[in-house]
């Protein structure tokens, strides 16, 4: 009788809360199913409430319904008692000796647990604060260097606009040396232009006096003494009459 209800309340455990999923997780670790590859819910940071050290609280919740309060304990105390009559756990000096010590270390549980669990806390925090520094400080190298990635590509977008302005200032400077160039070119070609035209000026200057020196030879040497005198008193009375006349302007 005994053993159908465990058998019944193994079964009853598999549609409950976490203890009947712990039960259906156990059993499909048997599958080779692609279920099996399904990702794994977080474990707890904590464990459920249990009683007497040992026994889930589910279970009691589980039971409550069916056998009411004092279920769980009386199923607990003939599943014992059973094993007993039944011879099959034998009470012998083993026995004493593991209630000795089972007893050793509950004591040694209630008295110094709760020591050792804060010393393991305190190590347990050290250890998360030390890994939480390192990745503080990973995330704020990554988050710089992710900041020297954008600062990067805004340089590389800008690297088009310096570029058309060094297209801009070689194309200045090529405009620049081209009009440099061109009046150099401007000014040699104006100064052989000027070179030419002195030099031509210098040739009709020197075939003009040459000129007026030929016809002045000419009409010194075709002249006579008496032609000579004869001009020359010409003149003078010519430079008479204009001082009379200049004189008579005067008076007036």
């Amino acid at each position: 009788m005994l053993s159908r209800l465990v058998f019944v309340s193994a079964s009853a455990l598999k549609g409950s809360g976490p203890l009947g999923a712990g039960l259906v997780q156990a059993s499909r670790t048997l599958h080779t199913s692609s279920q099996s590859l399904a990702p794994l819910p977080p474990l707890p940071e904590k464990g459920g409430k249990v009683r007497h050290g040992i026994f889930p609280e589910e279970l009691f919740q589980l039971l409550y319904p069916k056998t009411g309060v004092t279920g769980p304990y009386m199923l607990g105390a003939g599943l014992i008692l059973y094993m007993l009559s039944k011879e099959i756990y034998v009470i012998n000096h083993e026995t004493f000796a593991a209630a000795s010590i089972g007893a050793i270390i509950i004591y040694g549980v209630k008295k110094f647990g709760p020591k050792v669990a804060a010393v393991a806390d305190k190590i347990n925090e050290d250890r998360v604060a030390k890994a939480q520094e390192v990745k503080d400080l990973a995330m704020s190298s990554l988050a710089q260097a992710i900041e020297n990635e954008k600062k990067e590509q805004w340089r590389v977008e800008g690297r088009s606009m310096l570029f058309d302005a060094k297209r801009n200032n070689v194309a200045m400077l090529l405009e620049t040396n081209y009009r440099e160039r061109l009046h150099l070119v401007t000014h040699e070609v104006k100064r052989r232009l000027d070179y030419q035209i002195a030099l031509q000026n210098l040739h009709r200057r020197m075939e003009q006096d040459h000129m007026v020196n030929w016809v002045e030879k000419s009409v010194i040497s075709s002249l006579t003494p008496q032609q000579e005198k004869e001009s020359i008193a010409k003149c003078i009375t010519d430079l008479k009459a204009l001082a009379k006349a200049t004189q008579a302007k005067a008076t007036v």
